[in-house]
């Protein structure tokens, strides 16, 4: 099995371009639950969804599908009491700092050519204020991770490559994951800071120990935030995230964007050595949608393709958008 991931990384990955085997979300500030289960529900009841497709122009290039869900437990328990729901937000101290307990459920599909992998995320965050407009948060996430690998479809340049037939004779390309992740974060009203592990258990809570030890490192994940509102009608929200891991070692990425009445943005950013982004999107309502575009840089230039995501979220809750003067409630 280490093997069998090995011909993966060789065959679709190669050189520098390596670190595109790590799975990049131009809109990780709508989803920041993913990488940090401490941020789950940090803004309130929501779904979210997102579409990414990757490399845009090659034939069975990266397709990533996402959905979650986001609770509040108290807009739960008003809704299990036949109540208003979020009539128990007035038990905050300031109710735009989220849940004091919250869960999540995501679910994320992505497709590479003769790869895929689907996984199962469930999360728990909970938070203690430190101060009126300061919280703690912690947070758990169970995972499952599905992978699958038609290996009959892979193109070698040696056709008898003793390690292609080793894995078929193996007959063996479907493995499972089930491991943890865990975060903390700081969160004020207008700014967060997070740091996170996933895959903390790094495939040992599998019976394979011995493959998934070395095949899932464990990943360091910094997350921050900070959102200004200079008017009622402007404001600048900054986003960026740190990952780092044994085997892809670092990527670095930051987003600054304006936002205008809490209603449209638009902004642009950087990964580091891989990709250029734009990003734009609108409310209407409780509903929120963006989309961004990547264009290659550097190391990823080889490649001479683009990508394209739209991702959609709906406050299950309603957030007050009217009468909060220059308060952004958009990260």
């Amino acid at each position: 099995m280490r093997k069998y991931l090995l011909v993966i990384l060789l065959v679709f990955i190669g050189g520098k371009i390596q670190a595109q085997s790590r799975k990049h979300i131009a809109s990780f500030a709508q989803v920041k639950h993913y990488f940090n289960p401490a941020l789950t529900s940090l803004e309130g009841t929501q779904l979210k969804t997102f579409y990414r497709d990757q490399w845009t122009g090659f034939e069975d290039a990266p397709r990533t599908l996402f959905f979650s869900g986001e609770f509040d437990l108290a807009d739960v328990g008003a809704w299990s009491r036949s109540k208003r729901p979020g009539v128990l937000q007035e038990e905050r101290p300031d109710p735009y700092l989220g849940a004091k307990d919250a869960l999540g459920v995501s679910l994320l599909h992505d497709s590479f050519g003769p790869y895929r992998e689907n996984q199962l995320f469930l999360s728990y965050s909970r938070q203690v204020y430190l101060s009126q407009k300061l919280t703690l948060r912690a947070g758990t996430a169970v995972t499952y991770n599905n992978i699958f690998l038609d290996y009959l479809q892979l193109t070698l340049d040696q056709s008898n490559d003793p390690e292609l037939q080793n894995l078929i004779q193996a007959d063996n390309n479907e493995i499972n994951k089930i491991d943890v992740n865990v975060g903390v974060a700081l969160a004020g009203e207008n700014f967060y800071v997070g740091y996170a592990l996933q895959d903390a258990a790094q495939g040992k809570l599998t019976s394979n120990e011995n493959y998934f030890m070395n095949t899932f490192p464990m990943q360091h994940i910094v997350q921050a935030g900070y959102r200004q509102g200079f008017s009622e009608q402007f404001g600048l929200v900054v986003n960026g995230i740190y990952r780092y891991d044994a085997k892809l070692k670092e990527t670095v990425e930051g987003q600054v964007k304006g936002v205008f009445q809490n209603t449209f943005w638009a902004g642009a950013g950087y990964r580091y050595n891989l990709a250029y982004i734009f990003t734009a999107g609108f409310r209407l309502k409780q509903l929120r949608l963006n989309y961004s575009y990547e264009s290659v840089a550097q190391d990823a230039r080889r490649l001479n393709a683009n990508s394209n995501e739209i991702a959609l979220t709906y406050n299950l809750v309603p957030v007050p958008f009217k009468n909060i003067g220059k308060k952004l409630v958009l990260w």
